[in-house]
């Protein structure tokens, strides 16, 4: 069952429009999660918010929103204030601009989200939509309103629906200059970049992933198995960063490695002899006879 829609509305470009939704496309529900005990008593503790003056705890209907606009001096908005903003993009996707996939950079790419046509009606609009961007091998870029902030969208064809990407602001991604500049420019040996790029040329293989698994989390539920049966925790490996003597040492060592690898995988597939395919066919037989 498709999880339920986090926005509903409708889809716009120029003067065609369908009805839409918007759903997660990623998760965390599955992610270990730990609760706040008192450790005396084993309970669980509740968060509780005090007035900051007199100490005293505010409960949820005396609580407000507000904006701090010098110290300790605050306006206040109610949440009818909060809903009386209205934007366009509260209910529609309007669909400003196509851009080039290649001209959005990855840092600025946020939250994804599948989109879907909502009634049979929209579903022709929509597979225009869809199709002519795909067609032009283009991505659109609209506003939307979620959580009460409203966001930038990348929608990409995929499949038969489409992918909406949040998209960070400009003023949201910090430059690399900052970081990248005090790195001195380096004249490398060519051997060095030679045996660098063998490296890469054996591991290169293709993104699965299905065979990469969060081992932290789980180490936890080891953890948390270990302790609902009683066990001794065992403390895990770590590894340590080796100090490297000779950077040219170390990429032949490396390469080494891998060609080592390389015939002990090419072993392992090699195929059985016909001496040894013989011998097991009359062992069969005799076990047969």
């Amino acid at each position: 069952m498709a999880p339920r829609p986090n926005w509903k509305g409708y889809l716009k470009l120029s003067l065609v429009s369908c009805a839409v939704a918007l759903y997660p496309a990623t998760t965390t529900s599955e992610r270990v999660s730990f609760r706040t005990l008192n450790r005396a008593t084993g309970n669980r503790v509740r968060r509780q918010y005090v007035d900051e003056q007199t100490g005293e705890p505010v409960e949820a209907d005396q609580q407000a929103k507000g904006y701090e606009v010098a110290k300790h001096e605050y306006i206040m908005i109610d949440d009818d204030e909060l809903k009386a903003v209205q934007l366009e993009s509260n209910h529609t996707i309007d669909i400003e601009r196509f851009v080039p996939r290649s001209e959005i950079d990855e840092l600025y790419l946020d939250t994804p989200y599948y989109m879907a046509p909502t009634d049979r009606v929209g579903e022709e609009a929509f597979a225009v939509i869809r199709d002519a961007m795909r067609a032009q091998k283009m991505v659109g870029l609209a506003r939307v309103v979620l959580y009460r902030r409203e966001r930038l969208l990348m929608l990409e064809p995929r499949g038969k629906g489409l992918v909406a990407v949040s998209l960070r602001y400009g003023s949201e991604v910090h430059a690399g200059d900052a970081y990248f500049d005090e790195i001195p420019d380096t004249d490398l040996p060519k051997e060095m970049t030679e045996l660098a790029k063998h490296i890469i040329a054996k591991m290169t293989g293709r993104f699965e992933p299905d065979k990469y698994e969060d081992r932290y989390e789980n180490a936890l539920i080891e953890l948390i198995r270990s302790k609902q049966k009683g066990e001794p925790i065992k403390p895990q490996p770590t590894h340590r960063q080796a100090n490297v003597i000779n950077l040219m040492d170390a990429l032949r060592r490396s390469v080494d490695a891998e060609q080592k690898a390389d015939a002990d995988r090419s072993a392992a597939r090699k195929p059985v002899g016909r001496a040894t395919r013989t011998a097991k066919a009359k062992s069969r037989a005799r076990k047969a006879g």
